[in-house]
C-alpha cells in the first residue's frame, strides 16, 4: 500500500475545511492563491470581512500545535501575500481584513479567528 504524499494529506484536509467552512457560512473565494511573496490556502468572506486563511494539519491531539505551527517567518509572508492579493484583485482599501487558521486534527476541526494580526 502506498503511503500518502504530505501534498495528498494537504489536499485532503483543505477540502475538509472548505467543507466545515462553508457550513459555517463561509464563502470561498479562491484557494491555493500563489504568487512570489507567497502562498494561501483559501480565501472568503466571513460576513463582511475579508478572511485569509492558513489550514494546519496536526496529528497531535493539541490545537495550539497548529496555530504554533505558523511562526513570524510564515505570518509575513502570508500577510505579503494578502497585500499582494488585495492589489491584484483591486480590493476597497476600507474593507475589513482578517487572518485565520484551521486546525486540523483527525476529523475534529477548530477555526481559530483572529489568529494573529498584520505582520
Amino acid at each position: 500500500m502506498a503511503k500518502y504524499s504530505t501534498r495528498q494529506t494537504g489536499a485532503e484536509k483543505e477540502e475538509l475545511a472548505v467543507r466545515y467552512l462553508e457550513k459555517q457560512g463561509f464563502t470561498i473565494r479562491e484557494r491555493n492563491f500563489r504568487s512570489r511573496q507567497g502562498e494561501i490556502d483559501i480565501i472568503g468572506f466571513d460576513g463582511e470581512y475579508l478572511v485569509f486563511l492558513e489550514v494546519k494539519y496536526r496529528k497531535s491531539k493539541s490545537f495550539d500545535g497548529a496555530l504554533a505551527a505558523v511562526g513570524d517567518t510564515k505570518k509575513r509572508r502570508i500577510c505579503r501575500t494578502a497585500d499582494y492579493y488585495r492589489y491584484l484583485r483591486r480590493i476597497p482599501q476600507g474593507t475589513p481584513i482578517r487572518y485565520d487558521v484551521v486546525g486540523i486534527q483527525g476529523e475534529e476541526i477548530i477555526w481559530i479567528k483572529n489568529a494573529f494580526f498584520h505582520m
